[in-house]
């Protein structure tokens, strides 16, 4: 495993190699977006300064802009928003409308694709749409970057483009004014990284670890800024859920052979901010805890194996906390260091309440089957009323379906690849070409 931070170089010879390269491989920029990140007032400077950079990028092949909860009208005035700020060669990938719409609805007939509705159906679907193109290379940006600038997708495709890297994803530093932000990496994701590896580490499970090292070998696990070469990207299975970056980066652990981090900006990076949304776990930032808990924790029970119960995740949640508290401290000093503002008191009670709560509540969800079925074997076997049941394999059937439980409980909802998509049916590109056509025709 290939693995380098890319600093920034010369800005007018990485363009020059950039579009060099990009002669012979075709390169694929996707954006997922909603319509309210062009159609809210607050949003849509941030928008038009994304369009206004891309227009002055040369070497894109496609750019495919994944439009979810959009009118008609709505999908319009992005074409129209295109045309404006003269963007180049883009495809309006409108999933609300009645060809993609139909698109979906041919690979949920074929069970090939899972249907929750968000950012990760619609970034499956624009993979395929890349991967119908020829693309070489297939990159991702998300539509909510406040200081975004053209170099940051020059430095993101760079590795893949021109070193011919497997899989390149952003870094940089979250930092908004005078606040450092990031919290959900911060505060959640690399002290239970790090809990997780303090636990493994005395049985010497080298087999987790690996992944483990890997991960923590990221800057920041959950950018969404990637570029893919699409023999990769092929093979690659896709959460749906908020665990999704974590889930990527698991999939490149065991599928990819190079791996490029690269310094995205070296200026502040701010984009959208998510509410901590305390009081609700199916919302903001307690939601996508609990998803990157579970899908972590998911992922290395069912392809690694590991053995989690109650007691595993409420040691987790010790260490975690213990770790946590360490961690505050140090951010709590490199703030007064930087100049910046930094709310100690709010970041630990962010930590207590919020993000340990989430993994004690992962351990909830992953472990619910086997507290159930503890409790009912003990009480068919203490009453003599259910001898003949026993007889009969009463415990057996219930060992089964605690077995059929256990297996949807720990299922990361995911899409297929598109090479097995591609195998079940075998014109699938050749349809999504035509609704290209035909979507293009809609927006012309």
């Amino acid at each position: 495993m290939t693995f380098r931070i890319l600093v920034k170089q010369d800005r007018n010879k990485l363009q020059r190699s950039l579009k060099e390269s990009a002669r012979q491989k075709k390169t694929v920029l996707v954006i997922p977006l909603l319509a309210s990140e062009f159609t809210a007032l607050e949003n849509r400077p941030v928008f038009e300064n994304i369009l206004s950079h891309l227009s002055r990028v040369r070497y894109l092949y496609r750019i495919i802009f994944g439009l979810d909860q959009a009118s008609e009208d709505e999908a319009l005035l992005l074409r129209d928003l295109l045309k404006q700020y003269q963007v180049k060669n883009y495809i309006i990938q409108w999933n609300d409308g009645p060809i993609f719409s139909q698109a979906y609805k041919v690979l949920n007939e074929a069970g090939l694709v899972f249907l929750e509705p968000g950012k990760g159906k619609n970034l499956f679907l624009s993979f395929g749409i890349a991967l119908a193109l020829g693309a070489n290379v297939v990159g991702v940006l998300d539509a909510d970057i406040r200081s975004f600038e053209r170099d940051q997708i020059n430095n993101l495709f760079y590795p893949v483009v021109v070193n011919d890297y497997d899989f390149s994803k952003a870094c940089y530093n979250r930092i908004s004014g005078d606040r450092l932000y990031g919290r959900v990496k911060r505060l959640l994701l690399d002290p239970l990284l790090l809990a997780l590896r303090k636990k493994l580490i005395e049985p010497k499970d080298h087999k987790i670890l690996g992944i483990i090292d890997f991960l923590m070998q990221f800057n920041y696990q959950l950018s969404g800024e990637v570029a893919f070469n699409s023999d990769v990207l092929k093979k690659m299975h896709f959460a749906t859920n908020w665990g999704a970056e974590i889930f990527t980066l698991i999939e490149i652990y065991h599928k990819a052979t190079s791996v490029a981090q690269v310094m995205l900006s070296q200026k502040p990076f701010d984009h959208k901010h998510q509410d901590v949304s305390e009081a609700d776990e199916t919302k903001g930032l307690n939601r996508m805890a609990i998803d990157i808990t579970t899908t972590l924790i998911n992922v290395l029970v069912e392809d690694e194996g590991l053995e989690v119960s109650d007691d595993f995740f409420r040691d987790l949640a010790l260490v975690y906390s213990k770790i946590g508290e360490r961690r505050i401290s140090m951010y709590s000093e490199e703030a007064a260091f930087n100049n910046l503002s930094y709310d100690r008191d709010e970041e630990e009670r962010l930590m207590r309440n919020v993000f340990r709560k989430c993994i004690l509540r992962a351990g909830e969800i992953l472990t619910a089957q086997s507290l159930i079925t503890g409790r009912f074997m003990r009480v068919i076997h203490t009453y003599p009323e259910f001898k003949p049941h026993l007889e009969a394999g009463l415990a057996d059937t219930i060992l089964s379906v605690e077995k059929k439980m256990k297996r949807s409980f720990f299922e990361t909802p995911q899409t297929v690849s598109w090479e097995r998509i591609t195998k079940k049916l075998p014109n699938i590109f050749k349809d999504l070409n035509e609704a290209i056509r035909q979507e293009k025709n809609r927006f012309s």
